[in-house]
């Protein structure tokens, strides 16, 4: 198999990233990329397979933060560069629903984990992000892996991609921020079909589930499940259900 190793673009330090079989095309999207990131072997849809994700989440975050301490404005924390654990549990969860050849929406998709999971079980998946910069990485995942999918900016409460509506949204550790809330469910209310779900998963923070007492009073349907992942079977994930009362 061919490989290109490419240095940190910001250190010179030692090659940090190896891009297999990369099209001149998907090479140029990778050397466009302003942070470091690497291939990392992720079992998806019961596969390990390549996906591509940030290599210092931690750097990355400090960055964001000494930006807004030194009074930048429009610094967005990149929560997005950490591979959750909750994607892995929506992307096991997605086992037990009739995705196949539905249409397929992920919310704060970050490295695209679970819409990936989603389109290798059949579905037509958009993958969205409120930030630019983890789309990249999900472009490249897509292309590693032969996978299409409508991939763009997306904010809650203030994008729309109407008339498009669809059956299943799906949002993995999207709840930590209250004020992000309502802005979830009008997003959601806009673009479910009427019998649609909105497919949530979270570690079991306890944000999220005064999130799950706070939307027991709008006008949801609300169902729980949980799901044991191997890696720490005594922390499930949680996985919120909700269709429009």
């Amino acid at each position: 198999m061919n490989a290109t190793v490419l240095e940190d673009h910001r250190t010179g330090d030692k090659p940090l990233l190896s891009l297999f079989d990369l099209s001149q095309t998907q090479f140029s999207m990778a050397d466009s990329l302003s942070f470091a990131w690497h291939w990392e072997d992720t079992l998806i849809a019961g596969q390990e397979r390549p996906l591509a994700v940030a290599s210092d989440p931690d750097a990355m975050l400090i960055e964001a933060c000494e930006r807004q301490d030194a009074g930048e404005e429009g610094v967005i924390d990149p929560f997005w560069a950490t591979t959750w654990r909750a994607a892995s549990g929506l992307d096991r969860f997605l086992d037990r629903v009739p995705i196949h050849n539905q249409d397929v929406l992920e919310v704060g998709c970050g490295t695209g984990h679970a819409g990936i999971a989603a389109l290798l079980r059949g579905a037509r998946v958009t993958l969205t992000d409120g930030v630019e910069d983890p789309l990249q990485l999900v472009r490249l995942s897509l292309s590693r892996l032969g996978l299409h999918a409508d991939v763009r900016v997306f904010r809650l409460g203030e994008d729309s991609l109407a008339p498009k509506k669809f059956p299943f949204i799906l949002g993995s550790d999207v709840t930590y921020l209250r004020t992000l809330w309502p802005e979830l469910l009008q997003s959601a209310a806009e673009h479910l079909t009427e019998d649609g779900q909105l497919i949530l998963s979270d570690p079991q923070r306890l944000i999220a589930t005064e999130f799950s007492q706070w939307v027991k009073d709008k006008p949801w349907d609300y169902t729980e499940h949980t799901v044991e992942m191997d890696d720490d079977p005594e922390h499930p994930i949680r996985i919120m259900v909700l269709t429009q009362g």
